[in-house]
């Protein structure tokens, strides 16, 4: 690995990837914004650049699965219409060769809302307990609220554990 490590945030457009990024900042009072989809977070004296990639952009994400330590992929709970094809996503990415051993944050997004699914709800669309026995990779799932900050810090205890080893 690189003394900069790379982890992606990926999801389907309008689930909160920039605010999550944003919200990060505030937390760590350490970041240096170096554009719209790129910021760099530092972790117990690690550098950390965490890299956005629109939802728009899906067919071209396996471009930067090269050297990639972690992937952040959230999913909108308020949005029960995208479900399916954030699943189809994110079974894209688990199956991308350079990511087999990348550590795999699944984030249910915008628990906040009035409309949203359980979470149990949720994870029984996606197959959730059959999407985790069968990736190799190791995935951690966890629900936030970008918006309010719920979770956030369960996030950063996760890119933590991920990123010291």
């Amino acid at each position: 690995m690189t003394s900069e490590e790379v982890c992606l945030l990926l999801g389907a457009t309008g689930v909160g990837k920039t605010l999550l990024l944003k919200r990060l900042q505030n937390i760590l009072y350490v970041c240096v914004n170096v554009g719209t989809n790129l910021t760099d977070l530092t972790l117990k004296k690690k550098k950390v650049t965490v890299r956005e990639i629109g939802g728009c952009m899906g067919p071209i994400w396996p471009s930067y699965f090269q050297d990639c330590f972690s992937v952040i992929f959230m999913v909108d709970s308020a949005n029960t219409v995208q479900i399916s094809s954030s699943c189809i996503q994110l079974l894209s990415v688990l199956s991308a060769e350079p990511l087999r051993s990348a550590s795999v944050l699944i984030l249910f997004n915008k628990r906040d809302m009035p409309c949203i699914m359980s979470l149990t709800e949720i994870k029984s669309l996606f197959r959730m307990d059959d999407i985790i026995a069968s990736a190799p990779q190791p995935i951690t799932t966890l629900e936030a609220s970008a918006r309010s900050g719920q979770g956030l810090q369960e996030v950063l205890g996760w890119l933590e554990s991920v990123t010291v080893k």
